[in-house]
């Protein structure tokens, strides 16, 4: 499927949007619905920091990072839409996705809303939504394909393999 990497995005975007829609319209920042007892919880957070809340209310400085983020991850995936490497070019689609996810956001709202709660004993994993999954899923994807483009390459290589 040609340009698969923009539809990925797209998937990623819009089912991010929907969620943070029907939980942020459906609840009250605070409230949790137990999904899996206390292990997995939807719990509304709205986040005006980064990742796990980290530097609150720097809002201008993630938008700009942000864009910036989007811009060099579409100029790269133009770079390589020919390069035959699809786990790449999926692993960046997911990223672009939830990448716009939170930056849409931050720019109309100035916060991102989270809901996916989880608990690990007395441990609680940062709340996280849609688009974090797609960015997370995005970069160990990218860690994978490396590590296969490495092994191919070292395999290519005379005297080696």
């Amino acid at each position: 499927m040609k340009y698969y990497y923009y539809w990925i995005a797209l998937v990623v975007f819009v089912l991010d949007q929907i969620t943070k829609k029907i939980v942020s319209g459906s609840m009250d920042v605070g409230d949790q619905i137990s999904v899996i007892g206390e292990f997995f919880k939807i719990h509304l957070y709205k986040n005006n920091g980064a990742a796990f809340s980290m530097l609150p209310d720097q809002l201008l400085f993630f938008i700009i990072i942000t864009i910036a983020v989007v811009t060099g991850i579409i100029w790269y995936i133009r770079r390589k839409r020919s390069s035959g490497r699809t786990l790449l070019l999926a692993a960046l689609g997911l990223i672009l996705g939830g990448a716009i996810g939170n930056l849409l956001d931050r720019a109309l709202y100035g916060e991102v809303v989270d809901f996916f709660k989880l608990t690990f004993g007395s441990y609680i994993f940062p709340i996280f939504n849609i688009a974090d999954i797609g960015i997370i899923m995005g970069v160990i994807l990218i860690l994978l394909d490396t590590i296969l483009d490495v092994k191919n390459q070292g395999a290519k290589a005379p005297g080696i393999g």
